[in-house]
């Protein structure tokens, strides 16, 4: 399966004669135990060395998860929600902390403490809400619970979510979820890619932050597989600096 990134080559040429640096980090979600997705999403972390920040959902967590990624140094265990259960009000966007509730800060207390457990020194306290929507009142009490960054999607408006609690957005995702799964058309794709670096190049988004690529290993077909890959492959070739945000902290960009 081929595609075109012949533009996304040209953009990060640019990149390269202005020096600009580009640091990327990859974060996919909804990992509960170990599954042949898993192993596959694992293979292409080493075999791009770009480090995979798996989006654990606690309360489904299993010993099996914890072995693969305490054992693989390509995986960055991180706190997805607590079970990815559906709390909108009806005719809402799906959210599980998107909404005041009264079990929110409790909840998110819990799963950070649940996954410290089984993952221990490799979990980075990294709070990543179900569907990417989070209430104001819930962040503003993650960082007391121990939390010290929080990702969603889209580019940030500003660097720090709350008070000691920083923001690492993911900015691409290759899946098509308004039209049911598979891949979203590679081409649009590749132009909202080009066109979101060049805004970074300007200044009229923050150039700082990590650009993040969001997947979900448990729900990729084979496209999905070989666009993300070669995408990756592109970005790295073209001067893409992989991030391990673990390493970075405290000194989370």
């Amino acid at each position: 399966m081929r595609f075109d990134f012949t533009p996304l080559t040209a953009e990060l040429s640019q990149w390269r004669s202005e020096n600009c640096p580009l640091p990327i980090w990859w974060r996919d979600d909804d990992a509960t135990e170990d599954t042949a997705a898993l192993q596959q999403l694992l293979a292409l972390a080493e075999r791009t060395a770009l480090p995979v920040h798996l989006a654990v959902i606690p309360q489904g967590a299993t010993q099996g998860l914890s072995r693969v990624c305490t054992e693989n140094p390509h995986v960055v265990p991180v706190v997805h929600g607590w079970a990815h259960k559906n709390n909108a009000p009806e005719g809402e966007k799906k959210a599980e902390f998107g909404h005041l509730r009264e079990d929110a800060e409790l909840e998110a207390r819990s799963a950070l403490t649940h996954l410290k457990s089984l993952f221990g020194p490799s979990l980075l306290a990294m709070f990543v809400p179900p569907w990417n929507r989070i209430h104001p009142s819930v962040t503003a009490d993650l960082a007391p619970q121990g939390y010290i960054a929080v990702s969603t999607y889209t580019p940030r408006s500003s660097r720090m979510a709350a008070p000691d609690l920083v923001q690492i957005n993911t900015h691409l995702d290759p899946i098509f979820w308004k039209g049911g799964g598979g891949l979203v058309d590679p081409d649009a794709q590749i132009t909202a890619l080009v066109t979101q670096l060049k805004d970074r190049r300007a200044g009229r988004i923050d150039a700082t932050e990590p650009l993040g690529l969001l997947t979900h290993h448990l729900v990729h077909d084979a496209a999905i597989w070989a666009f993300s890959e070669a995408l990756v492959k592109t970005l790295l070739d073209g001067g893409a600096v992989p991030c391990n945000l673990r390493d970075l902290a405290p000194n989370l960009p």
